[in-house]
């Protein structure tokens, strides 16, 4: 098996863009839109980021396929991948408010663990600021959501795991197995992979809030493409 280079994965995923750019800025800009829910319900923002960034890994698949023998729909594309990402998205909200309801107890606080469902507090002058800003304010969460969930993904399960249990079928313990595996024979690009979205997920909390929803659907095509080039 060859060596994986991170640049040739980024290259590629840059293509899908031009492939398909309907597709590709469509879902985009619908993620764009619901990850602001974000602000009113924390709870519910997590689980519809995690969502949009799994099925964005179905639509790459779709991307990549349209074209071939093997072409597939788009609304069986996102059909297919709705059960494994909705699944995933619960289990990430669920260590979510764990970890959280935790940190509020122990700090005293228990009685704002009601926030992680209901937290609308918008600044008194948000109807001032600057488009940035406002930006900032409502894409924030989304970049730590990110961060969290390849986070989770890496330490309990393995990056390949998402792809395999979705196109092979494999039980979370098999994928995690094999995904294991495939992590060791591609760790150095892995590295670099995962540094360079959590490099842009920081930028984009800081300095480019407006691009998070076009952060998202890169690491969905990564995701993607990683998988393919090593398992296919």
């Amino acid at each position: 098996m060859k060596s994986e280079k991170f640049s040739e994965w980024l290259k590629q995923s840059l293509l899908f863009i031009t492939r398909d750019p309907l597709v590709w800025f469509g879902y985009t800009l619908f993620m764009g839109v619901v990850l602001v829910i974000g602000r009113v319900s924390p709870a519910l923002g997590i689980f519809l980021a995690v969502l949009c960034l799994f099925v964005g890994v179905g639509i790459a698949k779709y991307i990549d396929v349209k074209s071939s023998e093997q072409r597939i729909s788009l609304s069986f594309a996102i059909t297919k991948s709705l059960p494994l990402a909705i699944l995933e998205a619960g289990v990430i909200v669920l260590c979510w408010f764990v970890f959280m309801a935790l940190a509020n107890i122990f700090s005293g606080e228990p009685e704002k663990i009601g926030q992680f469902f209901f937290d609308w507090h918008a600044p008194p002058d948000l109807a001032y600021k600057y488009s940035y800003e406002l930006a900032s304010w409502l894409y924030g969460y989304a970049n730590i959501t990110l961060v969290f969930t390849l986070f989770m993904m890496t330490t309990f399960a393995s990056w390949y795991s998402h792809s395999l249990m979705l196109f092979k079928g494999y039980s979370w313990s098999v994928a995690k197995k094999v995904g294991g595996d495939l992590t060791t024979k591609h760790q150095n690009a892995l590295y670099k992979l995962l540094g360079f979205v959590f490099l842009d997920a920081v930028l984009c909390m800081s300095v480019t809030p407006l691009l998070t929803p076009v952060l998202y659907m890169l690491t969905s095509t990564l995701m993607y493409i990683s998988y393919r080039n090593v398992h296919c």
